[in-house]
């Protein structure tokens, strides 16, 4: 029932509106046509009938993104790690219309109107990009900072914002971290003052992920003086309004090819009617949506370990010491295969909890426990493997060193690992009573 009504979903937007127009790949709005009848080919070892949570649809989905990949992003990242900044506009209209921004939103605002096991898919696919930096920046896009405005946006935002989000005309960038509010956001000190029938908004955001791209932002900001987890409110806030200063690109250690801006804002005057659902609701908004965010990092996150784990052992057969392979020697090929064990018990994790979230339970436990696993093994998966590929690991012209630096982020972005571990310990009710 589930594949079938997924299919008369994607036959609907396909017939209603004729926008993939790409040759070159499996177009997604029009897959439901052979699906059923055919058997889909994945690179994946599984098929649709041994997996826990993916149909014949998922894996169809993944084909043809893993096409889009290899004809449009991946022979362009290492020119757009160099520059340290990729083509947001073109990358997401291509994104876009091929349906990949907006597979579990509203098909009246272009999306495919899947259920969330569909994004996790195409979380895994984009691990098949050469680089942390553009997935990061997809996820952003499609499950920072337009999940509350699909949930609890009016109907005229969505329009205006959420539609051509998804359709990949505008790129949009989260604006909750400050310098003195990272992981604790109920800090922010952000204000945004009403006055009439308009917000007058001051102060700052800092690693903005798109930031200097980005045509509008989904701003969390402080709209009144009560308590921090009441005060709150979702904005959605146009870049280029008089008022908002891009104060610097930020240069990091790593996820180049995603641009990251500190912003600031200065009297700057926006609609109240572009605030994103109630007013002082917005840190529960934002509290919400963590669970789809986490996820995605995790299941992004998996297919790139994978990746290096095969690589390396690549490498390492080919690579000798002492007259024969590094693969050959036994506290080589015994710790990857620790490794891959330690992703596939991950993965399971990650499916299990899709599929209980999927189902409408509260996975927050779950999805934190997944998060902290997954920025620790990305950790100590990228180190290990690195050391085997020896001099040339220290460089920067493979793969392996540039997923050493990009993964270190995952222990810090979307929660750092004292906070999923914070989170747990509640779930476990064994915090210290306050």
């Amino acid at each position: 029932m589930a594949l079938l009504e997924g299919a008369l979903r994607l036959n609907l937007l396909a017939n209603s509106r004729n926008f993939y127009k790409f040759t070159s790949f499996v177009g997604v709005r029009s897959l439901s046509e052979n699906v059923s009848s055919k058997s889909v080919t994945s690179s994946s070892p599984e098929v649709a009938g041994d997996h826990v949570i993916y149909t014949q649809e998922h894996f169809a989905l993944k084909e043809s993104l893993k096409k889009l990949i290899d004809q449009e992003i991946n022979p362009h990242v290492e020119q757009w790690e160099a520059e340290g900044k990729f083509p947001a506009h073109k990358v997401f209209k291509i994104l876009g219309s091929a349906g990949f921004l907006g597979v579990n939103r509203p098909t009246e605002y272009g999306g495919l109107g899947l259920d969330y096991s569909y994004s996790v898919a195409v979380a895994e696919e984009l691990g098949n990009i050469r680089c942390g930096g553009i997935p990061m920046a997809i996820g952003v896009q499609t499950d920072m900072a337009t999940p509350a405005l699909a949930r609890f946006g009016t109907a005229e935002l969505k329009k205006e914002f959420l539609l051509p989000s998804i359709m990949g005309d505008k790129v949009a960038c989260l604006g909750v971290s400050e310098v003195g509010a990272g992981s604790d956001v109920s800090s922010i000190k952000t204000k945004a003052v009403r006055k009439g029938d308009e917000y007058v908004i001051n102060g700052g955001k800092m690693w903005t992920t798109n930031g200097t791209q980005a045509d509008w932002m989904c701003l969390l900001a402080n709209t009144s003086d009560g308590p921090p987890h009441r005060n709150k409110s979702l904005i959605c806030l146009p870049m280029n309004l008089p008022g908002v200063h891009i104060a610097r690109k930020i240069s990091k250690i790593g996820m180049w090819s995603s641009d990251t801006a500190e912003v600031f804002f200065d009297d700057v005057h926006v609609p109240c009617k572009n605030i994103i659902g109630q007013e002082g609701m917005g840190f529960t908004y934002q509290m919400l949506q963590f669970q789809e965010e986490r996820l995605w990092a995790v299941a992004n996150a998996l297919t790139s370990m994978d990746t290096i784990i095969q690589e390396t052992i690549q490498y390492t057969r080919q690579r000798k010491i002492f007259k024969q392979p590094v693969l050959y020697h036994q506290a080589v090929h015994f710790r990857l295969a620790e490794l891959q064990t330690e992703v596939e018990l991950l993965r399971s994790l990650l499916y299990q909890a899709t599929a209980l979230y999927v189902k409408g339970n509260d996975v927050t436990k779950l999805a934190s426990m997944a998060k902290l696993k997954t920025g620790r093994l990305a950790r100590e998966l990228s180190d290990g493997c690195l050391q085997y590929w020896g001099g040339m690991g220290f460089t920067s012209d493979v793969l392996v060193s540039r997923f050493y630096r990009d993964f270190r982020l995952i222990s810090i972005g979307g929660g750092a690992d004292e906070v999923m571990l914070g989170i747990i310990c509640k779930y476990m009710d064994m915090l210290p009573r306050k």
